[in-house]
Order: structure tokens, then C-alpha cells, then sequence
């Protein structure tokens, strides 16, 4: 079985744009591009639904959080001010403080 492609978003505003352009059919735009046809409506649509979102002022969504990635990382905080604290008590008969 083989994995999907993943598309950077940049090529993917491309091809939509293109699309929206209208110089060229969208079967000639997904064989340029190596891109099914169905992809490029769907980026297409995308782009013109969120196309509003560019000049909204001052209701930008608040970035998601990850708790679970927020845990793991205050693990590894915690985990790394130890290890710090321990060296430096360690190095401390060295540097002569």
C-alpha cells in the first residue's frame, strides 16, 4: 500500500491560484502539476473560503494548545534545570566561587 503525498501549503496556494486564475482547465493545471483534479477544487474552495480571514482585524484565533506536548515539555524542563543545578554544584570546587 502506498502513503499519501503530503503538499507543502505554498504549492498548494499555487495550484489554487492558478485554478482561480482561469488561463488553463483544471485538467491541464493537475497534469502540470502531477495533482489529482478533485485536490485542486478542494484547495480552490479552500482559498476562497478563507480568502476573508486575510483582512479580518483583531478576532484572530487564539493558537491552539497541546496539553499533552505542554506536559512533556515542562518534563523536560524540569528534567534539564536538575541535570543544570547538579553540574554546576558539581564544577563549583573548579571555578572557586
Amino acid at each position: 500500500m502506498s502513503k499519501r503525498k503530503q503538499h507543502h501549503p505554498e504549492s498548494k496556494a499555487k495550484v489554487a491560484l492558478e485554478a482561480l486564475k482561469g488561463e488553463e482547465t483544471v485538467s491541464e493545471l493537475a497534469s502540470r502539476f502531477g495533482v489529482h483534479p478533485t485536490m485542486i477544487h478542494q484547495w480552490k474552495r479552500a482559498l476562497l473560503e478563507g480568502a476573508s480571514g486575510v483582512f479580518e482585524r483583531g478576532s484572530r484565533k487564539a493558537p491552539e494548545v497541546d496539553e499533552e506536548q505542554v506536559k512533556d515539555l515542562h518534563a523536560k524542563i524540569g528534567e534539564l534545570a536538575v541535570a543544570n543545578d547538579f553540574l554546576a554544584r558539581k564544577l563549583k570546587p573548579w571555578i572557586g566561587k
